[in-house]
Formats: C-alpha cells, sequence, structure tokens
C-alpha cells in the first residue's frame, strides 16, 4: 500500500478512547487506534495526532461554573488522553513524544513548534495535548491550529459517524450524505464537521478536512491510501 499524504494531523474526539463504555479509557480501543498508527508510521507516514477530552469532562457543558475554569479541566482531561496513546503506541514499538500546551514537565514536553516537526522528521508520532492552551477554543480548533504550523496535508477527523450529513442522520433516515464539500459550504450551512472557528481557520490557511467513522479503526489506513471514505472537505 502507498500513502498519498505525507504529513497528516489525525483529530481524535476523547470518546473514541472511551469505547463502547462512553466514559474514562477502554485501553483496548485505544490499542486498536494505535495500531492503524503504526501502520501509516510504517509506510513513511508523519502522524501528528490532536485528541480531546470528552470522554472525561466537557468545559462548554459545565453548567454553572466558570467556563474558564471548566476549561481548563478539559485540558487536564485532553492530557489524560494524550498519556494513554503515547503508552499504547510505545507498547507498540512506535516512537513517540507528548506536546502539550500547558506547561506540565514532569509528563511532557512543552509545546514548541520546531521541535515538533523535528521529531515528526524523525520518525516519532507527535500527541498534542491541552488543546491551545486557552479557554473557549476547542480541540477541533486546536488541530486546525496545528495543522496550520507544522504543515500538515490534511486533517484527518475520526468521529462516530461516516461523514458530513445535511441533518442528524440519528434522527432523520432521509439524511443526505456528502462526499465532497468546500469549506465556504460548510460554514454557509452550518454542517457541523468542526465548529466554525476551526473551519474558518481551515478555509483560510487551505487545509483540507477528511471526517469519517472510527467504528472501523482500519478506516485511518483506508484513508491514507486514498481509499474513498467519509467527506472531504477542500
Amino acid at each position: 500500500m502507498q500513502p498519498i499524504y505525507k504529513r497528516v494531523l489525525l483529530k481524535l474526539s476523547g470518546e473514541v478512547l472511551a469505547g463502547e463504555k462512553g466514559v474514562g479509557i477502554d485501553f483496548d480501543k485505544v490499542l486498536e487506534v494505535c495500531e492503524r498508527v503504526k501502520t501509516c508510521v510504517d509506510m513513511g507516514v508523519e502522524v501528528a495526532i490532536v485528541v480531546g477530552g470528552g470522554n472525561f469532562w466537557r468545559g462548554r457543558s459545565s453548567g454553572k461554573m466558570d467556563r474558564t475554569r471548566a476549561d481548563h479541566m478539559g485540558m487536564l482531561a485532553t492530557s489524560i488522553n494524550a498519556l494513554a496513546l503515547v503508552d499504547a503506541l510505545e507498547q507498540l514499538g512506535v516512537t513517540a513524544r507528548v506536546q502539550t500546551a500547558v506547561e506540565m514537565r514532569q509528563f511532557a514536553e512543552l509545546y514548541i513548534r520546531n521541535k515538533a516537526v523535528r521529531h515528526l522528521e524523525k520518525g516519532r508520532v507527535v500527541i498534542f495535548g491541552c488543546g491551545t492552551g486557552n479557554p473557549f477554543f476547542s480541540t477541533d480548533t486546536a488541530a486546525a491550529l496545528r495543522a496550520a504550523e507544522i504543515g500538515a496535508d490534511i486533517i484527518f477527523k475520526a468521529t462516530n459517524v461516516d461523514g458530513v450529513y445535511d441533518s442528524d442522520p440519528k434522527l432523520n433516515p432521509d439524511a443526505k450524505k456528502y462526499d465532497t464539500l468546500s469549506h465556504i459550504e460548510v460554514l454557509q450551512q452550518g454542517l457541523h464537521v468542526m465548529d466554525s472557528t476551526a473551519a474558518s481557520l481551515c478555509m483560510d490557511n487551505g487545509i483540507k478536512i477528511l471526517v469519517f467513522n472510527l467504528d472501523n479503526p482500519d478506516n485511518i489506513v483506508s484513508a491514507m491510501v486514498g481509499e474513498t471514505i467519509g467527506t472531504i472537505v477542500k
């Protein structure tokens, strides 16, 4: 198999790592995902990962709590997931590094763009934790920002649906799935690919997004070699 991308940013939701439990970490699921990442690395692809923290905490649904502090808690949740990913990758023999946007020297490197790029060039997987390091910005926005900074060819957004629809396919059996979309169509139609800040950042920097289902982790490899899956935004 020959990959069609050289450098990819994989955006993983925290819920993906929870598996069927829905909360916490299902390490078997983490290993499943990381095995496919290893396959991509073995093909010569440079892989960076941004991970969410929704399997532990969601700042925007924290109720009466101060939003800034709630988002800080969410950043800590993403760092837990990042450490689980790096542990699984190392068990599989993949060299990996965690870089966080908030300093936590005992656990991870502080995010430095040039250092991250150097790790990728050496074949190491880089996992970005703590989002952008700022409240009010989602991990989708962090994925768009990091993809722009490291010069990624594309963002793989691995979700629990098999692409982008004009309405919720769980509620509307007649929902239409898109094969391709433009960034401006995503914004104008309010489609739930990424939040508007992340979508705008991708549009402004010409970053492609491929949205696909991670129920089958093999989709990561399928996407890497150019098979037609999910919805591509470009």
